[in-house]
């Protein structure tokens, strides 16, 4: 063969493979950048449903729990962490509150449940939950329909009026279900509704706390307005129907009275001495204390 034949054919092969291997590199780029703006897009969409859903669950299922701050961290286009700093006011006194480490990826979100969850410890006869980072006691709300609790139903105001100089949040269980109006006549000016106790799960609590959410909301006006945006906030959480008692809870609840609307507790925030005045009333189930503070002279109670 013709010696330049065969450099034309040398020639046009290295053409040939010059011109695959420059289109599967411009393949390459155009499929990793494809790549990359799919996975941001997943990541950045989970990202903002964990961020609602956590703010949603704090609303509904954490008694007088602020969020001060969610931030993203460790952020890539495979995924990354939201940072829920929270804490709780008690009278004026913010006092930390587990923080939560939540992930989220191309696949969903996963929210830290796990501290989330209190811890249970026992000393002696005394038993408690407790939040696991801070350490402070939970306090416990009473189901009326729910007759017997591992510890028996506790009513501590004759003890936290005991301690001097110092607020306390107070979860108060009601006998049986109050009306608003009846909360508003029963419970002292002198003393903070930090949050409504609305329903929760019936479950079995003699053999240790079960660890099943209570469902509510913050509302220091009663208002029904508030009560309207707590409907349409656990319809939002539990958009796939599948929680009965929430879904139950609608269903009676949502076009009730508001005049008929009904609460199981509230979570009562002031100056220890205040609780004074609950102590004998025949309306109260339960009085479980948690968060305790020493006042100081340089921060104001609210109350």
């Amino acid at each position: 063969m013709d010696s330049s034949i065969q450099k034309a054919l040398k020639k046009a092969k290295i053409k040939h493979w010059v011109t695959i291997t420059s289109i599967s590199i411009a393949v390459c780029v155009v499929l990793l950048f494809a790549f990359n703006r799919f996975g941001n897009y997943l990541s950045a969409q989970n990202t903002m449903k964990l961020h609602d859903t956590l703010f949603l669950k704090n609303s509904i299922s954490q008694p007088n729990v602020n969020i001060d701050s969610q931030v993203t961290a460790n952020s890539s286009m495979f995924g990354g962490n939201i940072i829920t700093n929270r804490s709780k006011n008690v009278d004026g006194y913010l006092v930390p509150w587990s923080t939560l480490t939540s992930s989220y990826s191309w696949f969903g979100a996963s929210i830290d449940n796990n501290e989330l969850t209190p811890g249970f410890h026992s000393s002696g006869n005394t038993y408690y939950e407790y939040d696991k980072q801070t350490k402070q006691k939970v306090a416990t709300f009473y189901h009326p329909a729910i007759k017997e609790y591992y510890d028996g139903v506790q009513n501590q105001l004759e003890d936290v009026v005991q301690l001097e100089n110092q607020v306390a949040e107070v979860a108060i269980s009601f006998k049986k279900p109050l009306t608003m109006k009846q909360v508003r006549e029963n419970i002292p000016e002198n003393l903070n509704i930090a949050w409504l106790y609305m329903t929760s799960d019936i479950t079995d609590e003699i053999s240790g706390p079960s660890g099943a959410p209570v469902y509510g909301y913050a509302d220091t006006e009663l208002s029904k307005e508030s009560f309207d945006m707590f409907i349409e906030d656990l319809k939002k959480y539990d958009e796939r129907g599948s929680m009965e008692e929430i879904q139950k809870y609608i269903k009676e609840n949502e076009n009730k009275p508001f005049n008929e609307v009904t609460i199981l507790g509230v979570m009562l925030t002031g100056r220890t001495e205040n609780f004074n005045e609950l102590i004998g009333e025949k309306f109260i189930r339960g009085a479980s204390v948690g968060v305790t503070t020493p006042i100081v002279p340089y921060i104001q109670p609210t109350k």
